[in-house]
């Protein structure tokens, strides 16, 4: 752990969609061998098993983005001092929304989903996605990846045995009008709930992290979305080359955990809330 004064000693890990936070298992126990704080915080409702929001998915219907902002918001304003925040996918966008609204001394987003305004799509996120945006009504249904499907959009470098095996330990069907929303974000009137202000001075450093081989946020959303910040506090991208969207689990990932967790620490200063 790194012995600077007011280093954080905290780190928040913020997981994505489909998933739960079981998919931080590696990177939690890592971080804490160095002696860190870890918490992985789970959407409202989202406290059970894995297994459970399976055989129950009414808690993901139920969910929506202000909700999940809120609760974040509420978990890291009790900490005595402003954490590290790591987020994955949509908790790499949930990352941005906080660090917007001054929480947090640094942020990573890794694969992160696009926040509003970003509207490149390339087609292997289409793909990605076409379970749930092949159908409108999907808007008020949560939506599961079929294996093939998670493997495309999550596990496409793995092999097919350790896909399945990530499939069975970590997938949980998506709210599908939330990610209708993010769509439909940038082409309905005024701030939609994943609006940041790209030209908060007052925002903490941020690093987009991005596997060369994700599909459903591949690198050019994370070079988008990082050129839309137009303010004066750092903002930059990494790109792993070998890596697909479910990163923290794949061979290496370790490596990728030390090295953000060092340029979270020479980066990270207290946001002005």
């Amino acid at each position: 752990m790194s012995t600077e004064p007011h280093a954080p000693d905290t780190i928040v890990l913020i997981h994505g969609f489909w998933v739960t936070p079981r998919s931080w298992e590696g990177w939690k126990a890592h971080y804490e061998n160095k002696g860190y704080r870890v918490l992985t915080p789970a959407y409202p409702g989202f406290e059970v098993e894995v297994e459970a929001l399976n055989a129950d998915p009414t808690p993901i219907l139920n969910v929506t983005v202000p909700k999940i902002i809120e609760h974040l918001e509420s978990v890291i304003a009790a900490l005595p001092s402003p954490p590290i925040l790591v987020g994955h996918s949509a908790g790499g966008a949930f990352t941005q929304i906080l660090l917007d609204h001054g929480y947090g001394a640094v942020g990573v987003a890794m694969n992160s989903a696009p926040t509003e305004g970003v509207r490149v799509v390339p087609l292997s996120q289409v793909k990605s996605t076409f379970p749930v945006l092949k159908n409108p009504a999907n808007r008020h249904r949560t939506v599961p990846l079929s294996l093939e499907e998670w493997t495309y959009a999550f596990t496409n470098t793995f092999t097919p045995e350790e896909s399945e095996a990530l499939w069975k330990r970590y997938a949980i069907p998506a709210n599908g009008g939330i990610l209708w929303g993010s769509v439909l974000a940038n082409f309905q009137p005024g701030h939609q709930d994943t609006w940041v202000d790209y030209r908060n001075n007052d925002r903490a450093p941020l690093l987009f992290v991005s596997g060369s081989e994700d599909h459903i946020m591949p690198p050019a959303i994370q070079r988008s979305n990082a050129d839309h910040y137009r303010s004066g506090t750092v903002t930059e991208v990494k790109v792993y080359d070998g890596f697909p969207h479910l990163l923290p689990a794949y061979q290496g990932w370790q490596r990728v955990a030390d090295e953000v967790l060092d340029w979270a620490l020479r980066h990270a200063r207290t946001p002005a809330r």
